[in-house]
């Protein structure tokens, strides 16, 4: 079942995210080398219950921690643990809240040091897929419009777009209806509705889109060993412009922000409006 929001429930989802967007900020920049993957664990915690929030990851399905912690061939569920993050490594921040009974998710591929040509390229293609995501997020438009969308950014550079794992709607709980894959065949006709709310998050290997998990039953990795990237917003849509809910474009660097501005200017192939409602 898919939830329209009321205009105090998108307020309060709006908090919500803004607290992710400080955690993930606070994280990005603890992300350096010699960092605990347990210490980044307890930071997320920490400023959580801070801010009278609550971590949504910690308990769900069993998982004791508040953070997903996932480096360099991990694609997404990442469990903390006592490794050290090393020069070159990236590694991708998953972090979720609930505040007031609503929940923020968000994610972040950030780069420990200095980092291969290769890992810089993955994580700007991943972002970009990120934000043509969201542009065709709009109401009239189709779940499917927006997997197409990543998937037109992805699909040049050859990288494998992970298919098992997906975007959704989110709200009260975490995983609401629709789910929003990354890829246009496994995408529905699904119409956005001003009021939803959805969590995009494509999530893209340098080889690849096959990954398995490992015997922590947790963490996914890619199935050739090679990189994976994986950037995430909650957004809602509008009878506009998509709405960010979860902003943490201030920990991007100068220049990753002018590409994201060059690449929005671009608009995608769509156009300023995003695909004509099927």
């Amino acid at each position: 079942m898919i939830y329209i929001k009321s205009n105090r429930e998108l307020e309060l989802m709006r908090e919500s995210g803004k607290l992710v967007a400080k955690v993930l900020m606070s994280l990005a920049k603890a992300a350096v080398p010699g960092t605990k993957l347990i210490e980044l664990d307890r930071l997320a915690e920490e400023m959580t219950l801070s801010f009278g929030a609550k971590p949504s990851f910690k308990g769900y399905i069993g998982y004791k921690h508040s953070l997903c912690a996932s480096v360099n061939e991990q694609v997404v569920h990442g469990v903390p643990s006592e490794r050290i993050l090393r020069e070159g490594d990236i590694i991708g921040l998953d972090f979720g809240l609930n505040y007031q009974g609503f929940h923020g998710d968000s994610a972040i591929t950030v780069a420990v040091g200095n980092v291969s040509d290769e890992a810089k390229l993955l994580m700007s293609v991943t972002k970009m897929a990120l934000y043509a995501g969201i542009d065709a997020a709009r109401a009239g438009n189709t779940v499917r419009d927006v997997a197409t969308a990543i998937e037109s950014v992805v699909k040049p550079h050859s990288f494998g777009i992970v298919k098992e794992f997906v975007g959704h709607g989110i709200g009260q709980k975490l995983h609401e209806d629709p789910q929003i894959p990354n890829y246009a065949a496994g995408a529905s006709s699904v119409k956005l509705k001003p009021g939803m709310t959805i969590a995009i998050e494509p999530m893209v290997n340098r080889g690849t889109h096959k990954v398995k998990v490992l015997a922590d039953r947790w963490t996914a990795v890619t199935e050739d060993g090679q990189l994976s990237a994986h950037y995430e917003h909650s957004i809602a849509i509008t009878d506009g412009e998509p709405e960010i809910l979860t902003a943490w474009e201030s920990v991007l660097n100068d220049a990753d922000s002018q590409e994201l501005v060059n690449h929005l200017k671009e608009r995608s192939k769509y156009g300023q409006r995003g695909p004509n409602p099927a």
